[in-house]
Order: C-alpha cells, then sequence, then structure tokens
C-alpha cells in the first residue's frame, strides 16, 4: 500500500527538472546549515583561553553533537517513515539553526560552557534529522538510473558546508569579533531554514496514509547493516584515523607544505582529501549510474582506500603523503554516492527511513571509536602498524559488501534496475 503511494508521489516529482530541483534545495539547504557546524571549530579552542573553559571541556564540547546526534540517529529514520520526511527535515533545520544562535548566546551569557553544551546536543538532534530526510528524499525522488548521482551530489552539499564554514567562520572572527561569526553563521543556518520550508515537498508518505511505526523498529535488515557497516569502516579509517593522527605523522617525520609547521600543514591535507572527496562523491554516483552494478564502482574506490593507506604508511616525502592523502580521499568520496544509492536500491520503500537511520549510527560509531583506538595504538606501536592495519578495514568491508548484497539478491554483481523486496 505504502508502496504504491510512494510510487504516485513519485510521478508526481520525477520530471528531471522537478528531482532537481528538490535535490537542488537539499544541498543548498544543508550546504548554509554547515557552515553552523563548521564556524564552531576555528573558534571554540580560543575561547577555551578567553573564556576558561579547561582543554577537555572543550573536547568535550566539540564532540557532543556527535553522541547526541548518535542516540537521535535511529529514532530519526523511525519517525521519517512514520511522519515523512519534509516536516522533520524542516524540524532539523530550524533546531541546527537554534543551536547556531545558542553560541552568539554562550559568549554573551554567564556559564558559557553549558550554553555551548546545549547547543551542541542540539546541533546533533537536528542534525540527525536532517542526514535521515536528505538521504530518504533523494531516494524518493530519484530512479534506478540517477540515485547515485543525486546521492553523491548530497553527500557533497553536506561536505563541503562544514569546511566552508570553518574558513568563514576563522576569517569573520578574526576581522570583525566572534560574535560576529557566530551570528553570520546563525543568519545562513535561518536562511536553510527557510530554503527548506519553502522549495522541499512531501516525498515519502501521505497524511491519510501513514501507517503505524513501532518506536523500536530499528532497521536490522541484510541491506541496512551491510551498508551500515561499510559506512562504519569507511568512516573509522578516514576521520577516526587519517584526520585523528595526521598532525602528529606530520610532526614525527618533520613534514610541512608551504612553509607551515604540523599544525598548518595537517589542514591543508585535510582540505585536499576534503576536496577529493567532494568531486568523487558526484563521480562515484554518476558511474555507479552508468554501470549495470553498483558494486564493482564501490569495490573499486574501497580498494582506492586500501591503496591509500598503504601509501600513507610508507609516505616519507610531501609528494608520497599527498598522494595517499588523494587516494584516500577518492576512495572515501567515491564510495558515498553509490553505497547509499545502493541501500535506496535494496530497500523497501516504507523503511528507507530507517534503513538511513541504521547506516548514520555506525557511520558515527565508526567516526567516533576511531580516534579512541587509533591515537593510543600510534603511541604504543607507531604509525606503519596502525595505518596497515587501517588498509584492513576497507578490504575487509568489501567482502562484507560482497557477502550481504549477494545474501539479500543471490547475485554477486546484481544490477540496478532488481527486484526489492516490498518495493512497488
Amino acid at each position: 500500500m505504502i508502496g504504491a503511494i510512494r510510487s504516485r508521489i513519485r510521478r508526481t516529482i520525477r520530471g528531471d527538472d522537478d528531482q532537481y530541483l528538490v535535490i537542488g534545495a537539499v544541498i543548498l539547504s544543508t550546504f548554509f546549515i554547515g557552515f553552523g557546524g563548521g564556524v564552531i571549530f576555528p573558534i571554540l579552542p580560543n575561547l577555551g583561553v578567553i573564556l576558561g573553559i579547561s582543554p577537555f571541556l572543550v573536547g568535550v564540547i566539540l564532540s557532543a553533537n556527535r553522541f547526541s546526534r548518535l542516540l537521535a540517529n535511529a529514532p530519526a529514520g523511525i519517525l521519517v517513515d512514520w511522519l515523512g520526511t519534509r516536516t522533520p527535515f524542516v524540524i532539523g533545520m530550524f533546531i541546527q539553526g537554534v543551536a547556531t544562535f545558542g553560541y552568539v548566546i554562550a559568549v554573551v551569557a554567564p556559564a558559557p560552557e553549558a550554553w555551548f553544551m546545549l547547543a551542541r546536543l542540539l546541533w546533533g538532534v537536528g542534525s540527525a534529522l536532517v542526514f535521515a530526510t536528505a538521504y530518504t528524499i533523494a531516494a524518493d525522488v530519484s530512479d534506478d538510473g540517477s540515485r547515485g548521482t543525486s546521492m553523491g551530489l548530497i553527500r557533497g552539499g553536506v561536505l563541503f558546508g562544514a569546511p566552508t564554514g570553518m574558513v568563514v567562520g576563522g576569517i569573520v572572527s578574526e576581522v570583525s569579533g566572534t560574535v560576529a561569526a557566530f551570528l553570520l553563521a546563525t543568519v545562513f543556518a535561518f536562511l536553510a531554514s527557510f530554503i527548506a520550508y519553502a522549495t522541499i515537498p512531501e516525498t515519502h508518505v501521505e497524511k491519510e496514509t501513514r501507517e503505524s511505526v513501532k518506536p523500536w523498529d530499528v532497521d536490522v535488515s541484510v541491506p541496512a547493516v551491510t551498508v551500515g557497516f561499510v559506512n562504519f569502516a569507511v568512516l573509522f579509517v578516514y576521520f577516526g584515523v587519517l584526520f585523528s593522527t595526521l598532525v602528529l605523522f606530520l610532526a614525527e617525520n618533520e613534514l610541512g607544505i608551504l612553509g607551515f609547521n604540523a599544525q598548518g600543514s595537517s589542514g591543508v591535507f585535510m582540505a585536499i582529501t576534503v576536496i577529493i572527496a567532494g568531486v568523487f562523491m558526484f563521480f562515484g554516483g554518476y558511474v555507479s549510474d552508468q554501470r549495470q552494478s553498483r558494486v564493482p564502482t564501490l569495490v573499486s574506490f574501497l580498494g582506492l582506500t586500501f591503496v591509500g593507506f598503504v601509501l600513507l604508511a610508507h609516505a616519507d616525502s610531501i609528494t608520497t603523503l599527498t598522494l595517499a592523502c588523494v587516494c584516500v580521499g577518492a576512495g572515501q568520496g567515491g564510495t558515498s554516492g553509490p553505497l547509499m544509492a545502493l541501500l535506496g536500491d535494496l530497500t523497501p520503500d516504507e523503511r528507507m527511513g530507517r534503513a538511513v537511520g541504521t547506516n548514520n549510527v555506525l557511520g558515527d560509531v565508526g567516526g567516533g571509536i576511531g580516534p579512541l583506538i587509533s591515537l593510543p595504538m600510534v603511541d604504543m606501536v607507531g604509525f606503519q602498524p596502525v595505518f596497515l592495519a587501517s588498509s584492513l578495514l576497507p578490504l575487509i568491508a568489501a567482502l562484507i559488501l560482497l557477502a550481504g548484497v549477494y545474501r539479500q539478491t543471490g547475485q554477486v554483481l546484481p544490477g540496478v534496475k532488481i527486484p526489492r523486496g516490498g518495493r512497488s
């Protein structure tokens, strides 16, 4: 029943122009909202000195959104399948806008650490709603031949928002002060909410056809868990290993670029990986749409991530380190679009929100525990063993992917247009 209703909804909005109008609105909204997430990073460490916040507390505040999002991801997916996409998307945007304004309050109010903590916790809840709905919207309005491209575009919009916010936050805070930077981020966050409210249609369910979804009905199906574990592995090595250890690696090996020290150089190399990842998010999704199966594209980019970490383990110059970062960035980005598209291919329409929630939970766990494991291990055994061990995770993820896809479809290389249980 829900599948039939969704098919009618899709037919009304799936013209190429309408499809990309909706995708463009999602990208623009998530890009602008990303300012609020990024703008705090170049400012908050300095506020620790100015406002008397301890370094430990600064770290807790910076991580608070990830913990609240981790708890909110699964409920957000359940909410999407029950309520639809439009309302949770707009509410999530608005919550993130309020959270961004919380940074302004924190600067001028007593007990700034409490305000910053509350703002970051709220940001995580809003982020869970936005992530769950954004990818579900992409699955709803696209078809088998465009889903990878749509997912890649949305992932790219989400990705570029935060680093752009970091740059803008650093410059504006330097020129006009901290409050001005946070106010600018707030303006963009509420602009994103307005864009979402004005342009995002309901794509998932209709009011009269909402089905009851139990609050504990988390998606643990083969497709959701398979894609989620691949996402876990990719984010574990990307955020949890590369981003967490890069500055230490540069310092120990006395490597630098453009005259910067280890801290400045690590920012340059991170920027390289982010830019490359953003480009390959679109490219990987597009390529997977053009092929008979998404699996070869996914396996190829997981293999490229493996190559990147092997190169990283043996990097002894700026040239080899740059090549390693390019490979890792391309591998991470190229995996993202096709991976979410595959989830849309294999998941029944009425469970897509919950499947995205499961995927986001596992991805956040990977990115969250990565630093907790990689940093102590680097201290114990050194960089090369950790990087080599990390290189194995994408290969393990590829095996999990192949096993899960075969279990679900009976084929190792299923076509893009495959029968999907429960999909009408």
